[in-house]
């Protein structure tokens, strides 16, 4: 019972994720303000011109600034939903964002970056603490930049 329930909260998550990006898409403030917690945690890799996001958030910028139109949504886990997005050759985004109780409490954004995601299991007990062998750690998502694979772009892996 307990998985079909984490099944249930990951479809929930991913419709509350594909909501955010279709409110924020007409311009629905008070429809985003009530999908973000009020302490949302932020975190932004790329270029210092490129905070479209956050500028949109916040409100410093219309909706209208940039189009985030996603072309992947996934979760990964009944907590986590990564959206992968691209405009053209110049223009690569992903943004991974944490639900609990059915709001956005963290938000990771990566522009034009390859991103991995690995899922880091608990260490055994007596191991070191640097420990990570081979069947301790898997790839559970990985960038699929259709249109940007001739690219390069740095490369960062999230650890989860």
């Amino acid at each position: 019972m307990e998985e079909i329930n984490g099944i249930e909260e990951e479809i929930q998550n991913q419709t509350t994720v594909k909501a955010l990006y279709k409110a924020m898409a007409s311009g629905d403030t008070k429809l985003v303000s009530g999908i973000l917690a009020t302490d949302l945690e932020w975190w932004f890799h790329g270029p210092q011109n490129c905070h479209h996001m956050m500028r949109m958030l916040t409100g410093e910028a219309p909706h209208t600034e940039f189009n985030f139109e996603p072309r992947s949504v996934t979760t990964i886990d009944e907590h986590t939903v990564i959206v992968e997005g691209y405009e053209g050759a110049n223009v690569y985004w992903v943004h991974v964002w944490v639900l609990k109780d059915g709001l956005i409490t963290r938000f990771r954004e990566y522009f034009n970056t390859w991103l991995t995601v690995k899922e880091l299991r608990v260490r055994p007990v007596g191991w070191p603490l640097g420990w990570a062998g081979k069947e301790n750690r898997s790839t559970v998502w990985r960038s699929q930049p259709r249109d940007l694979f001739r690219r390069s772009l740095p490369g960062l892996m999230l650890a989860i």
